[in-house]
């Protein structure tokens, strides 16, 4: 069986990162139409912001329950087969969600299956991927080779977001609301059968090298204590999941679908754009650094667009937000991977993915009530907040702790 640690680090690593970089697109086309298309469809169907957080925070939990799984068996399996399984979950997802309108329904499907309300880098696939990445990357490459795929996925995600204007059209030609957003649920179920056609290409993973090592060893300290503040991030994260924030706009300035298709193209464009400036940046200040000491402006402009006068305003501001907010993704995911041993990859790629997934998913339930109340922006200031003090925390915990091109 080919191994990917026993492929040559030439050419044909290279092709590996660049498959894995158009599955990621695919991913984050499909994730930037079905979060928007998810809410709408929702209250076409009479549910209300409260019954959106609540399927909101079940999607996050089935996330987090099954990235857990995959995350402790992915050391003794192999590799290759879990990314199939995820991609035809995605595929199960997109046919099952045309075909269901009962509350409880809809809420299991998104329990069990791939559409991530939040539009940031959760999922069962991404540990796995993250995984196989790391392996094909040298220290001073780590971090660009994740800025690249980050970059990508939120590209993609724009151009996701800008499909998700099509029900407009499909209407104006005729076609029911309901039938053109079950149409592009199997738009969605689509790209997962693109994915898995990709996934079989993949090396399969040398299942005696990993049987050798634990899931966490060594670095087990290190991987709970910045899972446990990734965690705090996410719950922020959670009140401004991108579904919610899409109800937000159109509760509170009657945003129509395809105004937040434009506005979340240019949103996640935005984010895109900031992952290689992130790369830039950590070669520079560190990784550590760079997650921070964007961070936090990215909250100050959250809070404040609670507070708008205008959608002008609102809309300003959080573009701003999305311009910083996401400089430590991909720097993130490099710290994680520099600081344990590649044996420990995929499980610490996992545990920290997980708390992530397992937090977020309690605040949009928590945030759908909020939206409800006379300040609908409390979620906004709410996250900012939390944020800010995570921020905080990190840099008092880390700044010490340097990955290997750092530390030389």
């Amino acid at each position: 069986m080919t191994s990917l640690s026993a492929a040559p680090k030439t050419s044909g690593e290279t092709a590996l990162i660049s498959l894995l970089y158009v599955a990621r697109g695919l991913r984050g086309f499909g994730d930037g139409f079905a979060i928007i298309i998810l809410p709408a469809y929702m209250t076409i169907l009479g549910y209300d912001a409260a019954a959106v957080g609540i399927v909101a925070t079940a999607s996050l939990l089935g996330t987090a329950l099954l990235t857990l799984t995959v995350g402790w068996i992915a050391p003794r399996h192999d590799l290759r087969a879990l990314l199939l399984f995820g991609a035809g979950l995605m595929v199960l997802t997109g046919l099952a969600f045309p075909n269901v309108e009962h509350f409880a329904l809809i809420a299991l499907v998104a329990f069990i299956g791939t559409v991530n309300p939040s539009g940031g880098d959760l999922g069962v696939l991404v540990p796995l991927e993250h995984a196989v990445l790391a392996r094909g990357a040298t220290d001073d490459k780590r971090t660009r080779v994740f800025a690249r795929y980050s970059l990508i996925g939120a590209l993609s995600t724009a151009a996701g977001s800008l499909a998700a204007s099509l029900p407009d059209f499909l209407v104006s030609a005729g076609s029911t609301e309901l039938g053109a957003f079950r149409l592009m649920f199997y738009a969605y179920a689509a790209l997962g059968v693109v994915s898995a056609v990709l996934y079989r290409r993949v090396p399969h993973a040398r299942g005696e090298e990993q049987s050798r090592h634990a899931p966490l060893g060594p670095s087990r300290r290190t991987v709970y204590k910045l899972a446990a503040l990734f965690g705090v991030d996410a719950f922020a994260g959670g009140f401004v999941a991108q579904s919610l924030l899409v109800l937000w706009l159109f509760q509170r300035f009657d945003l129509s679908l395809s105004a937040a298709a434009l506005f979340f193209f240019w949103s996640s464009t935005l984010s895109a754009f900031s992952y290689p400036v992130a790369a830039w940046i950590a070669k520079r200040v560190g990784l550590v650094n760079t997650m921070v000491f964007t961070h936090i402006p990215s909250s100050v402009f959250l809070i404040l667009a609670a507070f708008s006068p205008n959608l002008y305003v609102a809309l300003a501001l959080l573009l701003l937000r999305s311009a910083l907010s996401q400089m430590d993704v991909p720097t993130r995911t490099s710290y994680v991977m520099a600081v344990v041993t590649p044996a420990e990859r995929p499980a610490a790629a996992s545990v920290t993915a997980v708390p992530r997934s397992l937090a977020s998913a309690i605040s949009p339930a928590i945030s759908g009530v909020l939206l409800t109340t006379a300040f609908s922006g409390l979620p906004l200031v709410v996250c900012g907040t939390l944020k800010i003090a995570y921020d905080l925390a990190l840099l008092y915990s880390f700044r010490h702790i340097k990955p290997p091109e750092e530390s030389s």
